[in-house]
């Protein structure tokens, strides 16, 4: 099957690598009840630190005997379901705000993109997400609302500034002649001609997502114990590293691994949607 350039463009081996990895921990997020050998919450200390490979054990247990492999595949289950929320909401938050603001302009510009997005662009992120999760208590609640307030302003400047190139085009003043409704103007004319690097954004805001959901449950503020997280398990190994290395380095590694997979396939989604981004950059 011949592949048109663009496929060709934004195909390479690495990218086809960290995309088969990225299936693999979906797979292993949507099945895990069904895949995981144990219990991830179950202790046992007459097994604890085992290494890596060890009978029963593939990548080991940690330093309550419980099978990091299980731990590995429900943290998924708790990264990615954090991630997609936070990132969902960001999208969906961010892209309304960044289109009316461009689209009406006036008050609704002075609104949205001064008085919303960047009050919110004058804070760190972490501040504010460890501001939230102080005041609320930790959780999945919490951190889905906390990081998708935090990542809409990226989304409403990408968006912004797609549309106030986009609204001036001939086929935008053909809508308006016709007379159509102005909801479906915005979504269905402008929304579908600027969704391109709204796709490629969202791809990296799951990354930024994993990332800061990962540093707060690494600083006890994320995701409560006993469940598993792959932050809470770094912070947990940390204390082992130098005779028990695999506890730390195995779930730092899926960290780092699903972190650069999620930014290699925003790549490829921005060259596969738009190729002359790569020759602009």
């Amino acid at each position: 099957m011949k592949l048109s350039p663009r496929l060709r463009q934004a195909i390479t081996p690495l990218r086809t690598v960290m995309v088969v990895y990225l299936v693999v921990i979906l797979v292993l997020m949507a099945f895990a009840p069904l895949l995981a050998p144990y219990d991830p919450i179950s202790q046992n200390v007459a097994i604890r630190l085992q290494p890596m490979f060890s009978p029963g054990h593939l990548l080991g247990t940690d330093e309550l005997g419980r099978d990091i492999l299980s731990r590995i595949m429900f943290g998924a289950q708790v990264e990615l379901f954090i991630a997609l929320g936070a990132t969902v909401l960001a999208t969906v938050l961010g892209t309304l705000l960044g289109l009316l603001g461009a689209y009406f302009n006036g008050l609704t510009e002075v609104v949205t993109m001064r008085l919303i997005v960047d009050v919110i662009l004058a804070f760190p992120p972490i501040v504010l997400a460890l501001l939230a999760v102080t005041l609320y208590g930790p959780g999945p609640v919490t951190l889905i609302i906390a990081m998708g307030v935090l990542f809409a302003p990226i989304f409403a400047r990408i968006t912004y500034g797609q549309v106030l190139s986009t609204k001036r085009e001939e086929y935008v003043d053909a809508a308006r002649t016709f007379g159509a409704p102005t909801v479906v103007i915005l979504f269905r004319t402008v929304l579908a001609n600027v969704s391109a690097p709204i796709i490629v954004q969202f791809s990296l805001t799951m990354a930024a997502a994993i990332l800061m959901e990962s540093g707060l449950s690494y600083l006890g503020l994320g995701v409560v114990p006993p469940t598993p997280s792959w932050g809470s398990m770094v912070a947990a190994g940390q204390r082992y590293l130098t005779t028990d290395p695999h506890v730390l380095l195995v779930p730092g590694a899926v960290i780092v691994l699903t972190i650069l997979a999620f930014g290699i396939l925003g790549d490829a989604l921005r060259d596969l949607l738009d190729p002359k981004a790569k020759k602009r950059s």
